[in-house]
């Protein structure tokens, strides 16, 4: 009996579905365009891959992708393919060529998703878990319970190593529990790498000896797989508790790499997921996603952010949240992060939709913009979570910073 990787896929086609299947199980394992001597059907019958099933399901897209093949009206399934795990071997650099490589240009397809991914159990014991991910964030920051509260250094870029210090300070005696480099701002010019480091990890040190508490803080070390590993070496010689890479620019096998070498947790960014998620019927879905990325063991991974001032709906973000919280291969737990838009009035329908605290909240605008400043930011959202979990509405809540941003913003979206 075969060992399989199953990829779900979502299909759209002009021609039989079954046709289409059939060219994308083929194509990514040991068919090409014609036969070849070599494809015998001893070789096919170990290595080849095979639709397991198929669903058919409501179109997704009312046009068809460039170069599709056929002239019938467009027809979806849910195709499920096992790959003989024999071909990859438990390997994320092997694995996504052959669930998310060439098939995406097969004519066959006038739209395709990669949407699930069922992972053989030797996956699980090939790559490493998070080291830290809910809990040990949560012991790091001294934050045994309740929702994890951070935000974004704001403005992106610009800003000297000087600049950051007052910042840092002040949101680390106000309570914050996480504080994070942008993802455009990894070793740039303006604030060199180095730099940051020393001058947050002072800041960070002063706010320990004043409060006995240690804000977690996440350099962004993202850059060539070489120096990603001597950037987080920078951060852990200096007594950074974080660091952060943008999973999309330096792609998951690296991160795996880091996984086995870093000595604090890896928060990751997923910049640039709109271009693998956003079309509905091209790309890869974020339940399949997130899978990859837990694999190659992220502490903390972005979901979005309810009422978010992107694209996402409501019911994606409490998926996504959804997904990052079921185990996967009896583990790889993971901390889900909701960022974009988020402020004390989003706290109701962020813990309505996902039923949990083990979140970490950032919020730039919402903690950053509070018309009384930073400190009344933190507050306020620490404010709004205390009632919401009491069952308190926001309105009834009789907190000062709370108020003062339920006034000040409206219920509008700070940017």
């Amino acid at each position: 009996m075969r060992e399989l990787t199953v990829a779900t896929y979502q299909v759209v086609t002009r021609l039989p579905l079954d046709q289409a299947a059939g060219a994308i199980a083929g194509e990514q394992s040991t068919g090409t365009f014609v036969s070849v001597a070599g494809e015998t059907d001893e070789l096919r019958a170990r290595h080849g891959a095979v639709v397991l099933d198929l669903t058919e399901v409501p179109p997704p897209i009312s046009e068809p992708l460039p170069g599709a093949r056929g002239d019938g009206p467009l027809r979806a399934a849910l195709v499920r393919i096992g790959f003989p795990l024999e071909n990859t071997g438990p390997s994320l650099t092997n694995l996504l060529p052959v669930v998310a490589g060439n098939l995406y240009e097969l004519r066959e397809a006038a739209g395709l998703k990669l949407v699930d991914l069922e992972l053989p159990a030797a996956f699980g014991t090939a790559y490493l878990p998070a080291a830290y991910a809910v809990e040990g964030t949560r012991r790091l920051v001294g934050r045994p319970d309740g929702v994890l509260i951070g935000t974004i250094v704001k403005p992106n870029v610009g800003l000297r190593p000087a600049d950051y210090v007052p910042l840092v300070r002040e949101l680390g005696l106000a309570g914050a529990d996480f504080i994070k480099d942008d993802e455009v701002n990894a070793d740039c010019p303006p604030a060199p790498l180095a730099q940051r480091v020393k001058a947050v990890t002072g800041a960070l040190d002063e706010v320990e000896r004043r409060t006995g508490r240690r804000p977690m803080y996440a350099f962004n070390i993202s850059d060539e797989p070489d120096r990603m590993l001597r950037n987080h070496d920078l951060v852990v010689a200096a007594g950074g508790t974080c660091v952060m890479v943008n999973l999309n620019v330096v792609g998951l096998p690296a991160v795996a790499m880091l996984r086995r070498h870093a000595r604090v947790p890896i928060h990751a960014h997923v910049t640039g997921i709109g271009a693998l998620t956003r079309h509905p019927g091209l790309g890869i879905g974020y339940v399949a996603y997130q899978k990859l990325a837990r694999l190659a063991g992220v502490d903390h991974l972005h979901c979005g952010g309810f009422h978010s001032k992107f694209y996402v709906t409501d019911d994606e973000v409490a998926a996504t949240v959804t997904a990052v919280r079921t185990p996967l291969l009896s583990g790889f737990s993971c901390l889900p992060v909701l960022s974009s838009a988020q402020w004390a009035g989003t706290a109701p329908v962020t813990f309505d939709r996902t039923g949990t605290d083990d979140l970490l909240i950032l919020a730039g605008g919402g903690i950053l913009g509070h018309p009384d400043g930073p400190a009344a930011g933190v507050a306020s959202i620490r404010q709004a979570w205390t009632a919401t979990t009491s069952g308190i509405p926001l309105e009834q809540a009789d907190t000062p910073e709370l108020t003062r941003a339920l006034t000040h913003f409206g219920g509008a979206v700070p940017r």
